[in-house]
């Protein structure tokens, strides 16, 4: 057995997916994100779990990703979030995923190659990152209803600050933009069936303004997207919604020592104790994904008890001190993040101490650790239809 491993709840994923559904009803297309590996929860676990639940269609950033979700026999809608390279868009074709589009040239390969593919036209609201602004949204929109084989299927943008403070100002400037774009899209005889700007953080605050989709990012996996937004949902009278963390990240002690008072631990000698002292040794550093920053800040979890990181965070180990948690012993079960007992560490908490985002936290959690789906209905293969390539 790995010395590090994450055990991912896929049952608290699937309620995720059911608490989402009943907030913004039936109508609505839930398409959780399970790029970055499924937030760190593992891609094929999240996807998984999520159409278990109930999710619509699924998120990607990469081609990569779709290609695996489907070799994995998973057949629905895959929405690429991420740029499609130019000599990428015939395995896109292939795999029939939906194709975020925001470069005429792209509609220029799919056209010159006669491949056929839904596209969603990514409009520039005010996040400045994918996306063009309405003329140039109009002119793609014109060439891709002039390309036997493509169809606009869609029309999306992005919120920039939605979750950051519980001023919207600007969230609404950004929807109103949204709302334009696709009305002059419409007026110039392009349908767009599936609008789509709502992240995580616009659900949980404006559940009617979701229109036909809605991409869930973080609170799919049961983390709030921020304070700001929790306490925005609280005022609008949804305090009550509860949202499932579903990762714990576990590893074991390999060592426990016992070191005198005025001895320093790890490089660098940023920790000194200051008394006789039971250090136990983690076999987990940041190339694991526990992040540096976490020196001398961090607790750990043992025997249900807090016991604080000591010394610099190394490349694969991590010393605590578990002087006060009786008992601790060889091989004895860590919990970085998540529950032990009556105590918890949260991805917030773990944020916090490093300067970060609880998205970080999760995201980063090494690829090499492995994620283990904790038993239960939802770990069952979803019974979607096996996907086929599209008709020429």
């Amino acid at each position: 057995m790995d010395p590090v491993w994450c055990e991912i709840d896929v049952d608290a994923l699937a309620e995720n997916m059911r608490t989402f559904r009943r907030l913004v009803g039936p109508a609505v297309r839930l398409a959780p994100a399970v790029k970055a590996d499924g937030y760190g929860h593992g891609l094929l676990p999240a996807a998984r779990a999520f159409l278990a639940g109930g999710a619509d269609w699924l998120c990607v950033h990469a081609v990569s990703e779709a290609r695996a979700l489907r070799a994995a026999g998973i057949g629905a809608p895959l929405h690429v979030l991420g740029p499609v390279l130019l000599d990428d868009l015939p395995e896109a074709s292939a795999l029939g995923l939906r194709v975020v589009v925001y470069n005429r040239e792209t509609v220029e390969r799919l056209a010159s190659l006669g491949l056929p593919m839904r596209l969603h036209v990514k409009i520039e609201t005010g996040n400045h990152r994918q996306g063009v602004p309405l003329p140039e949204a109009l002119d793609l929109a014109d060439r891709i209803a002039a390309t036997p084989g493509l169809e606009l299927e869609g029309a999306s943008s992005h919120f920039a600050n939605i979750e950051d403070t519980t001023d919207h100002r600007y969230a609404r400037q950004q929807l109103a933009a949204f709302e334009e774009a696709v009305a002059a899209l419409r007026a110039a005889g392009h349908p767009v069936p599936v609008r789509h700007l709502s992240n995580s953080a616009a659900a949980l605050l404006w559940p009617d303004r979701c229109f036909e989709m809605v991409r869930l990012g973080i609170a799919a996996y049961g983390l709030w997207p921020s304070k700001e937004t929790q306490l925005a949902a609280t005022l609008a009278g949804r305090g009550d919604l509860t949202l499932r963390p579903a990762l714990t990240w576990k590893t074991r002690i390999a060592q426990v020592k016992s070191v005198a008072e005025g001895s320093f631990v790890g490089y660098g000698l940023t920790y000194m104790t200051t008394h006789a002292t039971r250090l136990a040794i983690l076999p987990v550093g940041y190339h694991d994904g526990y992040d540096r920053k976490l020196s001398n800040l961090a607790h750990v979890l043992v025997r249900g008890r807090r016991a604080p990181v000591r010394g610099r965070v190394c490349m694969n180990i991590t010393m605590v001190d578990v002087s006060d948690v009786p008992g601790a012993a060889l091989e004895d079960e860590v919990v970085l993040l998540g529950a032990q007992g009556q105590d918890a560490i949260s991805a917030e908490q773990v944020a916090a101490w490093a300067g970060t985002i609880n998205y970080e936290v999760v995201a980063r959690v090494g690829g090499h650790v492995p994620r283990l789906p904790i038993e239960g209905a939802a770990t069952a293969t979803p019974t979607d239809a096996a996907w086929r390539p599209p008709k020429r």
